[in-house]
């Protein structure tokens, strides 16, 4: 039987809970270890960098600079706007200037306190408003546009104007950035990187080491999380390891400890989004007109792509008559912002789930009834702002199962009567869509390869392109080539990712991992299932035949596959196969601003009910109830955890993790101590989770749906349950104004706000 679209265990699970999984850091690999030497300011001018005390430290083997790199001093991923070593202007405290190469870290560290370095500060950019009002900027706006926005204000019954901030966050991926580099023959190396994008790192390797991809071999055997952290931002690190081990012709590792990481890696982008909305007497949205900011940081890295995926999911689930929305990333003396699970989309979707509950606090309508009129419908309700079409829309029907399985309208009910009756706690409840958009907007992107080999005995090896970071991506592909092959899902292995087994691959991110490498997998599968044919009808002496659960029948018979294999290979057939994909129809003209850039829109929704305290600010989470489109799941098991796990990370961006800088550009939440993630006593009282049924979808692999991203966004009706206990605390009427992240000091400044309006 096929274990696909049934549920799974995880196929390292075993291995993580017992410690044998192997992590880079894991790997029995004797090495020299590196320190960075950091930049001491946001910003400023090199006027002295000396390396000859550090070098002379006993246990330092070397130290490298700029002046060390054979190739280019660049490791930006699309913009080559970023130095591997700063060597003239530095532009973010933590900037690497310098490598200390030794034999322990204690070396290391005191080889990286002998180096002289003096800087001249220059003013530093440290806050997005400050960003602003300087006009310093990464990027030029782009805009989306669709109907007549000026003329849909004019006259209009109801208009609103506000301004949302959504902060950073950090990834806080359990394994930090890590990468072990060997040196092999004849100048070539191999690197082992905690990375989402091997290939990527190989790139950017070639460059900084002035040799062809072909002399550099990347792996990754697995990450202990990645979130969109490691998509760019592994890269340096690997070209560190990597110059050093080519220089010394010895195995260098760079790993950096909790505290390096979150000071010197990128976040979430923090935005500010100025927008005024107008609506009808009954709360349907008649135009929207919003301009959004995102602080990139230093250098460009992704956030050009981040800020459009903002505006492309500054609609969510709603069709806004007329729409434009503009978008431009900043450029402040910060580690550069990168990709984070959502990518812009969380952004966008806070903006316009903002408008609506304003909407709704304004006319004193029921949040859900102002949300669900304002659904995307039939044609001509279903244009986007980048003028794709909306089909197979199931917001809908997800929405009208959820309202009832989670009984809301008689908790909310409910919940105004106690609210009525208590003075200093008060309960919030609310529901909100989510509509996203699942492929690389980068049309180029959406490719990926395989390598599926069989032996004779029967059991199969697979290499793909994607990256196993804990989410399940290789529980999904062992499942895929398990059935397609016919065999038993414990005779196939998934392989380290490695780019000499499969080249040229896309980062595993965008929520496209199975889509994308399940697809490459299937075809490879099938090329090699093809060739089994012939060989399983000679030995059943039948025409029609069939390969499943490690069987090959027809004719009522049955042999085991390894028979099938053995037969194969005495034959001289090959059982060997690459297999690639593309995902058809993907564009997007930013000239004009108009295509279809998304392959599909995933869909949920949720419901949440919150208790708040109006003496402390302090709340928690009572109940929630999804109800998620996954397709037909994959791996039910594996999709109801990232549903979970997606929205508790978005609990922890929206109400308590906080990313603060000082005023000079330093990290005051480098540590645990100082930056909150949520814990267990975080997650809701009762958490029901369920994948929409009878939900398979036409084109994707198997009629399965993304499930990596999409979740996170279902948070946000945790704001909306707090914006609800919250007007509790004030008159009929009351506008909310929340800001977010949703900490105590935030929820008591709000209550305080709408107790003043009574």
């Amino acid at each position: 039987m096929s274990t696909l679209h049934q549920p799974q265990l995880h196929e390292s699970g075993k291995l993580h809970v017992t410690g044998e999984a192997r992590y880079v850091d894991d790997l029995a690999v004797p090495a020299l270890v590196a320190q960075v030497v950091p930049a001491p300011v946001a910003h400023g001018r090199i006027r002295r960098l000396d390396v000859t005390r550090a070098r002379a430290v006993p246990g330092v083997v070397a130290v490298f600079t700029h002046r060390d790199v054979p190739g280019e001093n660049q490791v930006g991923p699309v913009i080559h706007d970023e130095e591997l070593f700063a060597f003239d202007t530095v532009r973010f405290l933590g900037q690497s200037v310098a490598l200390v190469v030794a034999e322990s870290y204690a070396a290391a560290r005191a080889g990286v306190k002998a180096v002289e370095l003096e800087v001249d500060p220059l003013p530093a950019i440290t806050t997005l408003d400050e960003a602003l009002a300087k006009g310093s900027f990464l990027t030029d706006p782009h805009t989306m546009q669709r109907g007549d926005v000026e003329a849909a204000f004019v006259g209009a019954p109801l208009v609103l104007q506000g301004q949302v901030r959504t902060g950073g966050q950090d990834h806080f991926y359990l394994e930090t950035q890590c990468s072990l580099a060997l040196p092999e023959e004849g100048g070539t190396v191999r690197v082992i990187s905690s990375t989402q994008h091997p290939s990527e790192v190989q790139t950017i390797l070639s460059h900084v080491l002035g040799v062809g991809r072909s002399s550099i071999v990347v792996e990754v055997p697995r990450m202990g999380g990645g979130f969109g952290g490691k998509e760019t931002q592994a890269a340096p690190y690997a070209a560190m390891a990597a110059l050093a081990a080519v220089k010394l012709r010895k195995a260098v590792k760079v790993w950096l400890n909790r505290d390096q990481d979150m000071m010197w890696t990128g976040k979430r982008h923090p935005f500010l989004s100025n927008w005024r909305a107008a609506f009808d007497a009954q709360g349907r949205i008649l135009a929207l007109d919003a301009k959004l900011y995102a602080d990139g940081g230093f250098s460009s890295d992704l956030s050009r792509a981040i800020c459009d995926r903002a505006l492309y999911h500054a609609d969510n689930a709603y069709f806004v008559p007329a729409i434009r929305v503009t978008g431009q990333v900043a450029k402040t003396n910060l580690p550069s912002n990168t990709a984070f699970r959502g990518f812009g989309g969380p952004q966008g979707m806070a903006l316009v789930e903002e408008v609506m509950s304003r909407a709704a606090e304004r006319l004193g309508l029921d949040p859900a009834t102002v949300r669900a009129q304002n659904f995307y419908g039939d044609a001509p309700r279903n244009v986007t702002q980048y003028h794709q079409t909306v089909t197979e829309n199931r917001i809908g029907r997800i929405w009208s199962e959820l309202l009832e399985s989670s009984r809301y309208a008689q908790r909310r009910a409910e919940l105004e009567a106690f609210n009525a009756g208590s003075a200093h706690h008060k309960w919030g409840l609310a529901i909100t869509p989510v509509k996203f958009g699942i492929s690389f907007t980068t049309s180029f992107l959406n490719q990926a390869g395989a390598l599926v080999v069989v032996y004779a005995d029967g059991t199969a090896q697979v290499n793909h392109g994607g990256t196993e970071m804990g989410q399940g991506l290789h529980t999904k592909i062992r499942a895929i080539a398990a059935h397609e092959l016919g065999l038993d899902v414990s005779d196939v292995r998934v392989m380290t990712t490695a780019t000499d087994k499969v080249p040229n691959t896309s980062a595993t991110a965008a929520s496209s991992g199975s889509d994308l490498n399940g697809q490459a997998v299937k075809a490879a599968c099938e090329t090699v299932r093809e060739r089994l044919v012939p060989i399983a009808q000679k030995l059943l002496g039948a025409e029609a035949v069939s390969f499943a659960g490690g069987f090959a029948t027809g004719g009522g018979k049955a042999v085991p596959m390894r028979e099938v294999t053995q037969a194969a290979y005495l034959a001289q057939v090959s059982m060997s196969a690459t297999g690639y994909y593309r995902t058809p129809g993907i564009n997007y003209d930013r000239a004009t601003a108009k295509g279809k850039p998304f392959h599909y829109f995933a869909y949920g929704a949720a419901v949440a009910e919150v208790e708040l305290s109006g003496l402390t600010g302090e709340h928690r989470v009572r109940r929630v109830d999804i109800l998620h489109d996954a397709g037909r799941s994959l791996s039910p098991s594996i999709d109801v955890g990232q549903v979970e796990g997606g929205f508790i990370q978005g609990v922890g961006w929206l109400t308590c993790e906080e990313v603060r800088f000082d005023g000079k550009g330093f990290l005051a939440t480098h540590s645990p101590d100082t930056y909150k993630i949520p814990a267990c006593g975080d997650t809701p009282t009762e958490f029901h989770v369920k994948l929409l049924e009878n939900a398979a979808q036409e084109g994707v692999i198997h009629g399965s749906k993304a499930v990596g991203e999409p979740p996170l966004m279902l948070a946000l009706s945790v704001v909306a349950a707090l914006r609800h206990a919250v007007s509790a605390f004030g008159p009929a009427k009351t506008e909310v104004e929340l800001a977010m992240p949703c900490t105590p000091e935030a929820l008591l400044f709000a209550v305080e706000h709408a107790k003043s309006k009574g």
